[in-house]
């Protein structure tokens, strides 16, 4: 069941926001049309009717789709046209989507609807609305799409429930017959008109969703990773020097190593810990996975401020194929080509599961006792009849390299389609469905670790962590026991992740550490 949000997002001709995305895909906030949206799409619809009643071919309005757009389709045909197209498009098969996707995917299509640029009618769009406002979500396959002509198949499901068909899921979350949600919402379905079906399904609204929520996941999980590195380092008892700002930003100016640097010297502030062996340490330098935590975590930091860019512009941008131009021309075009936003996303998976597999090593590190510093073997209660968090690292290594695995970049396939008329594809779908596991699976490697660098700073008896690290164990320590005999441990690793994903962890370390970002 979708939370809900008090929050009202009212779509303009000028697009939207990523917080209205995430509002309306994630916390069921409330959306509608503004007057202007209104207006521009009454003006634009005016040139799809001219067109329509004229005998000038324009694509998808007089003419078939695809390898078949040379064929004329009369008059009396071209509502049938339209309910053909999205029937035989809803062609998805496999698991239904996450429903945040789905609300996610029909929101921006809106958002293109108000832009006045597709020439769609009012009410089709204020359908939508109303979908997103009674909380009802199509059922999506996963499998259909191939980034180019933009998510046709996801759309396509959407746009055929819009019709009063398919299936769907209710604002409880229960699956039904789209009809039974309809009626017992109060919404009529829509009998589509001239263009309609073909501008409810060619955007890049799916794979753009996808990203925009991921952007922001990975964003705080580049904060946690900083704190858990902090804590890492104090468990194996690093040092803090590393991470000074004088030996970032003036030596190497890349803004994203800049800021780690900065939350994990702020994170280690005033730690006992780091203190105890400033002097007399026969250490000369910790090894790459402490040491260069900042270039690795700022890479990433750069590369979601990258794709943030990619999708802002996408975000700006009025997507369909053929578009209604101000002055009544209607013209074809290629904006629905999911390449700008296809190399972003598998950009995002590559830099997310380098940052797990740095994790991973520290998580290694501390369960070694030749290299942890005079920890006990695995962190075990009573190593030999205690195994401790040895098969927790077996578990985060498998994440890692199943993320691995998940960063072969989708965007450098491509499977002609449409009898060669499509005869490049982007495969951005296949690129967002992959980033997103990878980003569960990094939370879960991040929680890995964080369980592990607390129960590694506990071991350190007689010393003082930094005020932010001991703030975070606290929290943790609600949900997952310290040390001490074996015990089940699954439900700890997953009650940790769930921390993570919660924010209480950012949040605890930011009640001591304002700053960090």
């Amino acid at each position: 069941m979708a939370s809900k949000s008090n929050k009202t997002v009212t779509l303009s001709t000028s697009g939207t926001t990523f917080a209205d995305v995430i509002d309306v895909a994630r916390h069921g906030a409330q959306v509608e049309l503004s007057s202007g949206a209104i207006d521009a799409m009454n003006a634009s619809r005016k040139y799809i009717e001219e067109y329509a009643a004229g005998g000038v071919p324009v694509y998808g309005v007089s003419t078939g789709f695809g390898a078949l757009a040379n064929r004329h389709i009369d008059v009396k045909d071209r509502s049938q046209l339209q309910k053909s197209l999205i029937r035989s498009h809803a062609a998805g098969v496999g698991p239904a989507i996450e429903r945040e996707v789905v609300r996610a995917l029909m929101f921006l299509r809106l958002r293109t609807m108000a832009s006045g640029r597709t020439g769609v009618r009012v009410a089709l769009a204020q359908s939508y609305v109303d979908f997103l406002n009674k909380g009802i979500t199509p059922v999506v396959p996963e499998f259909g799409s191939l980034g180019c002509s933009g998510d046709l198949a996801p759309l396509s499901h959407c746009a055929l429930a819009l019709m009063g068909e398919g299936r769907v899921h209710d604002a409880n979350g229960v699956e039904m017959e789209t009809m039974q949600a309809l009626n017992a919402a109060g919404i009529k379905p829509i009998e589509l008109e001239a263009k309609e079906g073909l501008a409810l399904i060619n955007g890049t609204d799916g794979m753009l969703g996808m990203l925009i929520m991921a952007c922001a996941d990975l964003e705080q999980l580049c904060m946690v990773a900083d704190i858990t590195t902090a804590m890492s380092i104090e468990g194996l008892l690093g040092t803090d020097r590393v991470f000074a700002p004088d030996l970032h930003a003036p030596l190497r100016p890349q803004i994203g190593q800049a800021i780690s640097a900065a939350n994990i010297f702020a994170l280690l502030k005033d730690s006992g810990i780091v203190a105890s062996h400033r002097e007399n340490d026969s250490r000369v330098q910790d090894a790459y996975s402490l040491r260069c935590a900042p270039q690795v975590a700022g890479a990433v930091r750069d590369t979601i401020a990258y794709a943030s860019t990619i999708a802002q512009r996408e975000l700006a941008s009025s997507i369909d194929n053929p578009v209604v131009m101000p002055d009544g021309r209607v013209e074809s075009n290629g904006n629905f080509h999911g390449a700008p936003v296809g190399y972003v996303l598998d950009f995002l998976a590559i830099a997310a599961t380098d940052l797990g597999s740095m994790a991973e090593r520290r998580t290694d590190r501390a369960l070694d006792q030749y290299r942890s510093a005079g920890l006990p073997p695995f962190l075990a209660h009573d190593p030999g009849v205690d195994s401790g968090l040895m098969i927790a690292q077996y578990t985060q290594a498998g994440l890692v390299s199943e993320n691995k695995r998940l960063s072969t970049p989708a965007s450098v396939d491509s499977i002609p389609s449409s009898a060669m008329q499509e005869d490049h594809v982007s495969m951005g779908w296949s690129a967002a469905r992959k980033l997103r596991k990878v980003v569960d699976n990094l939370a879960r490697i991040l929680a890995i670790e964080l369980v592990t660098a607390a129960r590694a700073i506990e071991f350190r008896t007689g010393l003082t962590p930094a005020p932010a690290t001991a703030r975070v164990v606290k929290e943790l320590r609600t949900v997952v026991g310290g040390v001490g005999p074996d015990r089940f441990l699954s439900p700890e690793l997953e009650a940790a992740t769930a921390l993570i994903n919660s924010g209480a962890v950012v949040a605890a370390a930011k009640e001591v550490v304002k700053q960090l970002i």
